[in-house]
């Protein structure tokens, strides 16, 4: 195994790096902790690192000094913990002088298919002069037990896939921040391309029909790898039809008594238990989100009823029925990415008469906004609707903003309480760092 490595060390050493789309996130390696990228399948994870592996390089460090291994690699299925231990002696094989002097960046793709690899790196870190970066799938390397295993040695890092400003960058698109009357119709013209495609990267290029043929094969792998060939689930087709329920009722309320229900009337015979089990590993491997009602209470906010959404809105077209899911419900779920992207903390909001708001959501200063998601708001009855369960909100909570997020119309509307922007989604979407 030892002159495997040797060669595969070697092999990437001589390649020429492909380094796709830049990512717009700004990761930063922590001293003496693993760096670990976490995130749905196919969402650009490996070649977000071969970026890193650029910026290394472009500011200075030899190539020599990088051990990439993607132990997806069927030479390496074999390869057991004992075994990880190899590719360091390979590496100080081929670079004697660099043992105690240089600093190797060590970069690990899928290396949760090695089991007990959390203390092959936690060792490393703790013994050698190193860097080390890590991806996987999410499901199989989640961060609560990354962070028991490797002992606070490791840092981790969310990737989605493309944002629309990510998508604008695939497409060739300059994204100044200051648009010229072009430039803005062209990225008006271009969102309704993302509104189409999604972010999934690899079909982010292709037509409809082919679209949909791969994200049904993506989310055919995130349920049998992701959760039922990783828990042994003993019912495979009770969370496929609860997968497909949750896609059919993107950004719609659940309860997981509801969701047994619905289970137990397609006869599959399962649990409560079982069925809250299934909702957190969707949201282990990125799949589903819940979001809970805005409450201090944390009792209150489990048990009241709660939003689901999907990891991408055009997956959601592709897998669906398209009996339940309409065009709002996929703007919805569009903003929610956006915003999640952004922060764990996003929450729905409900008034003390009922009324109620889509998003409310908290930065790292804990500073609050609200945003309200409506397709349209040329039908008065409904722009009025809008309005006042956000009014209502802002009041409640004392702030004197909020957004509603739409695809017709811009204004700003002045009420007693405060300022309520109207804003275009491209335009929200475009622009988030700016809100949030």
């Amino acid at each position: 195994m030892k002159q495997l490595f040797k060669e595969l060390i070697l092999d990437f050493q001589q390649s020429v790096i492909n380094t796709g789309v830049t990512r717009l996130i700004e990761i930063t390696p922590v001293h003496k902790k693993a760096t670990v990228c976490m995130g749905v399948r196919r969402s650009g994870k490996s070649t977000l690192m071969f970026q890193l592996i650029e910026k290394l390089i472009n500011k200075g460090v030899q190539k020599n000094d990088i051990v990439y291994l993607n132990f997806f690699d069927e030479r390496l299925h074999t390869l057991k913990l004992n075994g990880l231990n190899d590719i360091v002696e390979a590496y100080y094989t081929l670079y004697p002088e660099k043992k105690s002097t240089a600093t190797v960046y060590y970069f690990f793709d899928e290396i949760q298919m090695i089991e007990g690899w959390e203390a092959f790196t936690e060792r490393l870190l703790r013994t050698e002069k190193c860097e080390i970066y890590i991806t996987g799938s999410s499901a199989r390397m989640l961060s609560r037990e990354v962070a028991t295993q490797m002992r606070g040695r490791a840092i981790s890092w969310e990737i989605f896939p493309f944002s629309f400003r990510e998508y604008l960058s695939f497409k060739g698109i300059n994204a100044p921040d200051n648009l010229s009357a072009k430039s803005r119709m062209l990225i008006e013209k271009t969102f309704e391309e993302y509104q189409e495609t999604g972010g999934f990267p690899e079909t982010a290029g292709f037509d409809k029909a082919l679209r949909i043929k791969i994200h049904q094969e993506y989310f055919g792998a995130m349920l049998f790898r992701d959760l039922i060939e990783r828990y042994d689930i003993s019912h495979p087709k009770a969370v496929s039809d609860l997968a497909h329920w949750l896609s059919d009722n993107t950004a719609s309320l659940y309860s997981v008594n509801n969701l047994t229900s619905y289970l137990k009337s397609l006869g599959h015979k399962v649990s409560k238990s079982s069925v809250s089990d299934y909702m957190q590993w969707f949201e282990d491997a990125y799949i589903f989100f819940t979001v809970r009602i805005f409450d201090a209470s944390l009792a209150r906010s489990n048990t009241n009823p709660k939003k689901i959404y999907c990891i991408d809105h055009s997956l959601v077209k592709s897998v669906s029925s398209g009996i339940l899911v309409n065009s709002g419900h996929l703007l919805e779920n569009l903003v929610y990415i956006t915003l999640r992207r952004c922060t764990q903390n996003v929450y729905y909001y409900k008034c003390g008469s009922g009324k109620e708001v889509d998003f409310i959501v908290m930065n790292q200063s804990s500073k609050k906004m609200l945003v309200q998601v409506c397709e349209s708001l040329a039908d008065p009855k409904t722009k009025k609707r809008e309005i006042s369960a956000l009014t209502e909100a802002m009041k409640e909570l004392k702030l004197n903003t909020g957004i509603i997020v739409t695809l017709n119309k811009e204004e700003v509307i002045h009420t007693e309480t405060g300022e309520i922007n109207i804003i275009h989604t491209w335009r929200f979407v475009y622009n988030i760092q700016d809100w949030v």
